[in-house]
């Protein structure tokens, strides 16, 4: 190395050292094993701004092993991106911009939150889906507006994750050959060696993948690491793996090769006898030396120079060809367009019952005309879910222009994908499963409304109506499982009317994802449906009168049989408000007004009838309220004789409704 290599490097080290001892916890033995490749890849490879940290063609940096947080803080800070030497030092503590584990949105230059181990990587195969997608969409002759790389670094635990094997297997598949991933094999765990528990040839397993390895046995030589960067990204065919033998804790003599450097301070003598080893100044703490500086400087100048010459070619682009520029800047923005809401054959369904999911895709064909950005699939259930994007091609290899993706039976890996393709900008993602698959997605999932992103999850086959496949297959406890998820939407509709409700306010949300919860069943068209249910909850059949005795709540599939309840009560002389609960998140961010307005506090005689486990539900309930719903798993047999005998049905929402009616 060269001097002002080697100082650049361990001043990495020491700043995670250091922030490590100041916070009393963290990760430091990843930033003092992996400096040298953060290093290399930083200022030989990347491509990025400091001063325009989203500048659409950077190069994407993922850190999927978060836990080495302070390898990346440390690369932000010295190449002057807006984190201060103050903020390094509050690392881990309340209101820094140094949190734990990367956080998107909270500190500049981070590119997606990790931590759960695996999900980084995912979500990296995602963003190189969106840089193929949108450079086979906007690239011309002279103008490759798309041409950056997606690097990950990751380590043995996320190489251990099952998320890790079906994202590779995916990216294999789809020859993402600018994806490349820097794999820290310091062959250590929190437990001890890997030895204890992984020893296959991670290497075989990513060649059979579809991967090129590349090997690097010396994780300190940065000629090597540059010699192994540059044969991956020649290599366009396929994606990358590099395979980094490092030592975790290097340069800690008592420490370093060992699980006690993971994820535990080194203690202040060994941060002492670490410094001496390596020849660093024993004070101050924090030490950045000022030729440090001036080198990430000059850096930071020809980093920032390539943006504006990205900026000039965008400018000559937009003289050549407007229409393009024009369409660049809609799918980039988020907007949507103001005619959508108004088009007629989102609320012109016919009289014939259909199923949500039907609808679903019907209104999906629709809202694909007007953004034509919309790109995703299913896991393996395109049939089922109706989410395929008719004329509009499948994303492949060998077509990276279709927007239909084809995730296989990989649910784990799919959420994670999606919120990549978000997180990288210009597009927008949706997947789709059955309902009780959503157990198979939850990380990805609470991610996502963490970041704040704007994916759309499609759940189709929502309750036990799905009938003779069984419990397995008839999801009970998973609306309250996504309903108790922060920042997550989730809207359950009842006929078309109110699935393209739902689907507007989902394209329409920039600021968390949404989930459709559809049935499998055909459903009603009902009276009295449509663009209210924008507002979460309203009342979709009005009692007789002006004193309400009892209001009927119920969203999705069991809406009909609250409907056809009430007109019975309504002949035996009961005013009975029906009230479409499509969504409890939307419902509740309305403002007092108009909850009341819909649940009038004085009309405290409430019944909630939903096919799932009543968790939640007992506060629209009330004291003097009751709930239909369920407390055990399902049942084989056909979906209406399951409804019927788990008491999902108008006959059991009468006498129900009736006790309530008569109770003191």
């Amino acid at each position: 190395m060269k001097a002002i290599d080697d100082a650049a490097v361990n001043t990495i080290r020491f700043l995670a050292v250091d922030a490590v001892e100041k916070a009393k916890s963290g990760h430091p033995g990843l930033p003092m094993g992996g400096a040298a490749i953060g290093y290399t890849l930083w200022t030989r490879f990347l491509k990025h701004s400091p001063d325009h940290p989203n500048w659409p063609d950077r190069d994407r940096f993922v850190l999927s092993a978060g836990h080495g947080s302070m390898l990346l803080y440390a690369l932000l800070h010295l190449f002057g991106y807006p984190l201060s030497l103050e903020e390094i030092k509050d690392f881990r503590q309340w209101g820094s911009r140094t949190p734990g584990h990367p956080e998107y949105g909270h500190t500049p230059g981070v590119e997606t939150t990790t931590g759960p181990l695996g999900q980084g990587f995912a979500n990296a195969v995602g963003m190189a889906i969106a840089e193929s997608r949108l450079a086979a969409e906007f690239n011309r002759p002279g103008y490759p507006l798309v041409d950056h790389h997606t690097y990950i670094y990751a380590g043995d635990g996320c190489m251990m994750e099952g998320i890790t094997s079906e994202a590779a297997s995916l990216a294999g598949h789809l020859k993402l050959g600018k994806l490349i991933c820097l794999y820290d094999d310091n062959q250590i765990t929190i437990d001890g060696s890997t030895d204890l528990a992984f020893t296959e040839d991670v290497g075989k397993r990513f060649e059979a993948y579809g991967w090129q390895v590349l090997r690097v046995e010396e994780g300190n030589r940065i000629e090597i690491l540059t010699e192994a960067l540059e044969e991956a990204k020649q290599e366009t065919g396929r994606p990358s793996m590099i395979m980094v033998r490092t030592e975790i804790g290097y340069g800690s003599p008592n420490k370093q090769g060992t699980a006690g450097v993971h994820g535990a301070p080194l203690g202040a003598d060994e941060v002492l006898q670490t410094k001496k080893n390596l020849g660093w100044p024993l004070e101050p703490t924090f030490h950045v030396p000022p030729e440090v500086y001036e080198h990430f400087n000059g850096y930071k100048d020809i980093l920032n120079a390539r943006k504006e010459e990205w900026s000039k070619l965008f400018g000559d682009y937009r003289s050549e060809y407007p229409e393009m520029a024009e369409r660049w800047e809609a799918w980039f923005s988020g907007q949507v367009p103001g005619e959508l809401a108004d088009d007629s054959r989102l609320w012109s369904f016919d009289d014939q019952p259909v199923a949500t999911r039907a609808a679903s895709g019907e209104v999906m064909q629709v809202l694909a005309e007007y953004l034509p950005n919309m790109i995703g699939g299913s896991a393996d259930l395109n049939t089922s879910t109706k989410t395929y994007l008719k004329g509009f091609g499948d994303f492949q290899a060998a077509n990276p222009a279709g927007n239909n993706l084809h995730f296989g039976v990989r649910e784990h890996c799919m959420g994670a994908v999606l919120s990549g393709i978000f997180l990288h900008g210009g597009l927008r993602p949706f997947g789709s499963t059955f309902l009780v698959f959503y157990d198979y997605m939850k990380p990805p999932v609470r991610l996502a409304a963490m970041m704040g992103l704007s994916v759309v999850y499609v759940y189709t086959h929502d309750s036990i109506a799905v009938g003779e496949d069984g419990p397995t297959h008839q999801p009970v406890e998973h609306l309250a499982n996504l309903r108790s998820v922060p920042n997550l939407h989730v809207l359950r509709p009842a006929d078309g009317k109110e699935t393209s409700a739902a689907w507007l306010h989902a394209v329409k949300r920039r600021c968390g994802p949404t989930a459709l919860i559809l049935s499998r069943q055909k459903l009603p068209q009902l009276q009295g449906s449509g663009k209210a249910a924008l507002r979460g909850g309203y009342v979709v059949s009005q009692e007789i009168g002006e004193k309400i005795d009892l209001v009927l709540i119920a969203s999705g599939s069991e809406l009909d049989p609250a409907i056809q309840a009430q007109q019975e009560l309504l002949d035996k002389g009961h005013s009975v408000r029906v009230v479409s609960m499509i969504s409890r998140e939307l419902f509740m961010a309305q403002d007092e007004a108009y909850r009341e307005e819909i649940l009038p506090e004085s009309a405290a005689r409430r019944l909630i009838i939903e096919a799932a486990l009543p968790m939640g539900w007992e506060s629209f309930a009330g004291p003097k309220g009751a709930i239909i719903g369920l407390d055990d798993f399902g049942n084989s047999a056909p979906g209406p004789l399951v409804m019927e005998k788990r008491g999902i049905s108008a006959a059991v929402i009468i006498g129900k409704a009736e006790e309530l009616l008569y109770a003191k």
